[in-house]
């Protein structure tokens, strides 16, 4: 299916009619768009909903408007994946930037002291309603990672679980400050789609120690984990090292 790229005002009209219940109209657009606060003419919306309509996107019902197709569809989805690659790649010099990840590996190192109390007290603890908690955040991980969409929400809700079920409240806390200070796990999401890093095993992992309620094991699941990312960022970084000349700032022991 040949998909076109579209601009940002393109993108929106498209959403805007796949969210219509019925079939919609140029002026209804630019209604709309004023609601939005963006001022366009009617006859700017014509020839945008033509161009959409002669690439597949959109189909008329006639006297009624126009209404999305499976094609459009489509072309919403794979616009929005452009533009996250376009994002990332607007933004490489900061994701290889040495001071970076630096911070990125303390933040690391941090989380590795704290969470593997975190989950060792949470396989102790741990309820079943909580176990359940985790279980669907695990499947909407899993999910999306299939269907190739972020999952940087979801990681950070498994993580936050886990601390909630130590249930120790220090703790809980100190994970919460690292994931706000640096723990950067859309940048993360970024590097391990640039390495081709597994995602998901790990967290099974973790999960099925808690669920069995076995603390050496939960422990080392998660230990295994954040060596795993430390691992992934440092297989980055060098890989960014060949690609760009720069100088290697830190190894890792």
């Amino acid at each position: 299916m040949n998909i076109k790229p579209l601009d940002e005002k393109e993108l929106l009209i498209l959403e805007m009619i796949s969210e219509a219940a019925d079939p919609i109209g140029s002026w209804q657009i630019v209604n709309r768009l004023a609601d939005e606060h963006i001022e366009t003419s009617s006859a700017t919306i014509g020839r945008i909903l033509n161009k959409l309509e002669n690439l597949g996107y959109l189909q008329k019902e006639k006297y009624r408007g126009r209404v999305i197709t499976e094609k459009g569809l489509r072309a919403i989805i794979l616009n929005k994946q452009l533009k996250n690659m376009e994002f990332y790649q607007s933004n490489l010099n900061k994701y290889i930037d040495p001071k970076l990840l630096e911070d990125f590996l303390a933040v690391l190192e941090a989380r590795r002291t704290v969470e593997r109390g975190t989950a060792r007290l949470a396989a102790q603890r741990v309820t079943e309603n909580e176990l359940d908690a985790m279980e669907e955040i695990l499947q909407l991980q899993e999910n999306s990672y299939r269907e190739d969409k972020p999952i940087t929400f979801h990681d950070l809700e498994f993580h936050k679980a886990i601390a909630r079920a130590s249930r120790n409240p220090i703790l809980e806390l100190m994970y919460y400050q690292l994931a706000i200070m640096g723990q950067q796990s859309q940048t993360f999401e970024y590097i391990r789609k640039k390495i081709n890093s597994a995602y998901m095993v790990s967290h099974r992992r973790i999960f099925d120690a808690l669920r069995r309620r076995d603390a050496d094991e939960a422990e080392a699941a998660m230990l295994a984990h954040i060596d795993s990312l430390v691992e992934d960022v440092n297989k980055y970084w060098k890989t960014c090292l060949n690609a760009t000349g720069l100088k290697e700032v830190r190894s890792e022991g």
